[in-house]
């Protein structure tokens, strides 16, 4: 059956390819054979081989209470989190379906991933009595569905490293258990397969780490071990899926003992992270530091953007979470202009190319 009746497929395909993200799912229910050409691996690298693919910013972020008191923002004793969407190319924000039971928010400090035109949300702390989950849910933007997968294996782990290649693969390493042990464990999450896979055990163990996919690498990034609990280490650890190994990096990657929630590959080979009021280049170039602008107090996230960077964090006394994006050839920023509903506290994010 033709896709378009009365053009070849390969005509066809090129209609289908300029289908608008957000209407992926209703694209997918007017067929059989259009259902399955969008869900095929190769629509994705076809739409992106001709430039029309987009890429999309996804946050964990908070729900804002708009009533204010004495000019200062109002939040429930226990925030509410929810996935939010910025499309930076027409400035569109949007929240995403709830993921199935969980209608009442997130659980807190869950890691999420994108895989494709997919995007996993696993574990994260239940916010009514603080319990830790291994859950694994995932999110198609093309039927426009949430499905469960299989549970993280092995001991319940919160506060682990996360990344994924961006293709089929979510890495997962470090954390601590429910006795508070941190772990040097890792594992695999193929996303296409549906499974999970063991990774060799990591040289130390990381607690609070923070993972990221970097020059074909799974990095997990400082942290600390069990008896030193809470004192932020600087070296780090990268998997290599190519060897199924672990390689050490240098004793001081992040220069200095501090929490890396904030590091991120910045798309074009560096790393990146917010330190004492900057944008810092890991690699230590000339384009090291970068003072954050004027009226930005702190970032608790930075999100890589095709190559540019998000940094999401505190704009002016009580004035909630605002939006600046770097260019990093230039190293100059630009405001972005966040609706009032969407400047809630931002946990984490991604950048996921549909």
């Amino acid at each position: 059956m033709e896709l378009i009746p009365g053009l070849p497929d390969h005509v066809g395909l090129e209609c289908l390819i300029r289908v608008p993200h957000n209407d992926f799912s209703s694209a997918a229910s007017v067929c059989r054979s259009w259902k399955s050409e969008l869900e095929h691996l190769s629509f994705r690298k076809h739409r992106k081989s001709a430039g029309l693919s987009r890429r999309i910013v996804i946050m964990v972020q908070s729900q804002v209470d708009s009533n204010r008191n004495h000019g200062l923002r109002k939040y429930s004793a226990a925030p509410v989190y929810r996935l939010t969407v910025y499309d930076p190319e027409i400035r569109k924000w949007s929240v995403m379906p709830p993921i199935p039971g969980f209608s009442d928010g997130l659980p807190l400090f869950c890691q999420i991933a994108p895989v494709g035109f997919n995007l996993v949300v696993m574990g994260g702390l239940n916010p009514d009595n603080w319990e830790a989950s291994n859950f694994v849910f995932v999110y198609n933007f093309v039927s426009a569905t949430w499905r469960r997968g299989p549970d993280m294996p092995g001991c319940t782990r919160s506060f682990f490293g996360c990344a994924s290649d961006n293709d089929r693969r979510v890495f997962v390493a470090g954390g601590h258990d429910n006795e508070k042990n941190a772990l040097r464990s890792g594992m695999m999450y193929d996303v296409a397969e549906n499974n999970w896979t063991s990774l060799p055990d990591m040289s130390d163990e990381r607690d609070e780490c923070k993972g990221a996919f970097h020059r074909g690498k799974f990095y997990v990034i400082g942290g600390y071990n069990t008896l030193m609990q809470g004192q932020f280490g600087k070296s780090a650890e990268a998997f290599d899926p190519s060897t199924w190994q672990w390689e050490p990096t240098k004793d001081d990657f992040l220069g200095t003992d501090t929490c890396p929630r904030t590091c991120v590959d910045g798309g074009n080979g560096v790393m990146y992270m917010y330190q004492d009021g900057a944008v810092v280049a890991l690699d230590h170039s000339s384009r090291a530091r970068i003072p954050l602008p004027s009226d930005m107090d702190s970032v608790p996230c930075i999100i890589e953007w095709g190559g540019q960077l998000l940094a999401v964090g505190s704009v002016g006394f009580g004035g909630g979470h605002g939006v600046y994006v770097l260019d990093l050839e230039r190293s100059t920023w630009k405001k972005v202009e966040v609706p009032e509903e969407y400047s809630g506290h931002v946990q984490s994010g991604c950048c996921l190319e549909v």
